[in-house]
């Protein structure tokens, strides 16, 4: 799969074959779902507190006397019923964390770059681009102009930033900081070449690449152990006393070699 190569003017100046291994593979849906709730749940924080009954103030005595007034018995003004009361079965601080195992995690990106390979553009000259407003809606006017749009930098381009900060769907994102909810979010991921580059080291599958290579050398290797036990000579020939050779079978002359070495 190939993606067009854009200059900081939007002009097209070519194109770049994009890794099959990110761009190329059948998006899984439900890696990708878990992937976006644990990222929103890992970042709530928690804080959330109510209290109760013990922890309100006030209440000390009792409202009123046990018997003889014809209402409900009551031990405080802050019990749940009451107003002012304490919160019953209300949030409490808490941690919301969820893990993930890592290559679950480099699926879920995999998949999400699988999904969006169709929009996937490459920016090369971004030290070019000019910090202003007007810069960057020239650069996404030769983008089709989608309606969001994700650049991914290397590193945090201060050109980058000043041209995308006034712009509500544009976001400047550095290529460690990918993550699911800003690639299932912006429609257009426009990659620096440097950072397409990074992004392919970060997340690709080295090691599912090495398995699969092992797995396929792995029949080769027990045919040609089967063929080589197939090929073994029945019978050995050997010279007799008299000079003539005799053929032998081949387990009774390992025998042989057996006791003679003993």
């Amino acid at each position: 799969m190939e993606a067009s190569v854009y200059n900081a003017t939007g002009e097209t100046v070519g194109t770049v074959a994009l890794d099959d291994a990110l761009f190329g593979i059948t998006p899984n849906t439900a890696v990708m779902h878990q992937a976006l709730v644990r990222q929103q749940a890992n970042a709530r924080h928690g804080t959330h507190d109510t209290k109760t009954r013990g922890q309100v103030q006030g209440g000390g005595r009792k409202p009123y006397r046990q018997k003889g007034t014809g209402r409900a018995r009551q031990g405080s003004t802050r019990s749940p019923q009451w107003k002012g009361g304490g919160t019953v079965w209300g949030p409490h601080p808490r941690k919301y964390t969820q893990s993930m195992p890592r290559k679950m995690r480099q699926l879920a990106i995999r998949s999400a770059l699988s999904a969006k390979a169709a929009n996937v553009a490459v920016l090369r000259g971004v030290d070019a681009l000019e910090g202003r407003t007007k810069a960057m809606i020239a650069l996404l006017g030769g983008l089709d102009n989608p309606r969001s749009t994700l650049v991914i930098a290397p590193d945090r381009g201060e050109n980058l930033h000043r041209a995308a900060g006034n712009l509500g769907n544009v976001k400047v994102l550095n290529a460690g900081y990918l993550n699911m909810a800003d690639l299932l979010k912006y429609e257009r991921l426009l990659f620096t070449v440097e950072a397409l580059d990074h992004v392919s080291k970060l997340w690709g599958d080295a090691e599912y690449t090495a398995e699969v290579k092992e797995a396929q050398a792995a029949p080769v290797r027990r045919a040609s152990r089967a063929a080589t036990t197939a090929a073994a000579p029945e019978t050995v020939a050997e010279v007799a006393p008299d000079g003539e050779e005799v053929e032998v079978p081949a387990e009774a002359a390992d025998d042989d070699a057996t006791e003679a070495k003993a």
